[in-house]
């Protein structure tokens, strides 16, 4: 029987959903968004290391020189392309650079004359402390600061030191994680400058 008001009949009232369909809407709801957190976090801890970019065209750069002959120069990435690169991350407060600054150092002086171009980014240091190293080593090859880190981003770095072989293509085929020896650095830069052989 239908109540009567003054107004007429009452309607009736909505139907409820069923408890068991409101639990497997909750269930969706909730697996959805697990399968969006879970996707968040397998994205996020993917590796971001230096390592990763073997074989990648080499991030641009640009950095303005603070030594010697090279002092106010800019240099990019995209004005050495047919040029082997060697870029170098390192600071002044980096014990492992010390190890290899000399290393470098002289690699520079002996492949400079056949087009090989050694790039040092200077990270987390301040001008006084990365040309007081310089002048320590006697650093002749440009070096410049690595302004809000975005070098030592773009190459996924990880620490200090880490040198990159970039080849005429601007390809990265060589990441050197700590600091590198004479004789490795030669073989790299030997195979780089070999007609027809890139990949060291």
């Amino acid at each position: 029987m239908v109540e009567m008001t003054e107004e007429g009949a009452i309607p009736p009232s909505p139907a409820r959903p069923h408890p068991a369909g409101r639990r497997l809407i909750g269930l969706i709801v909730v697996l959805a968004l697990l399968g969006t957190l879970l996707g968040v976090l397998a994205w996020g801890l993917q590796p971001r290391t230096s390592a990763t970019l073997l074989g990648q065209p080499a991030p641009p750069f640009e950095i303005t020189a603070i030594n010697g002959e090279f002092a106010g120069q800019r240099f990019a990435l995209a004005d050495l392309r047919g040029h082997v690169v060697v870029l170098n991350i390192w600071a002044s407060w980096c014990i492992e650079c010390a190890r290899e600054a000399s290393v470098l150092e002289q690699a520079w002086r002996a492949y400079r004359p056949r087009g090989v171009w050694f790039i040092g980014v200077d990270y987390l240091d301040t001008d006084t402390a990365g040309l007081a190293y310089l002048k320590r080593f006697d650093i002749t090859y440009p070096n410049g600061p690595d302004i809000g880190s975005r070098i030592y981003q773009a190459y996924r770095a990880t620490g200090v030191p880490e040198t990159f072989f970039i080849d005429r293509d601007g390809i990265i085929r060589h990441v050197q994680i700590g600091p590198i020896g004479r004789a490795q650095l030669d073989m790299l830069l030997e195979r780089l400058l070999t007609p027809g052989v890139s990949q060291p």
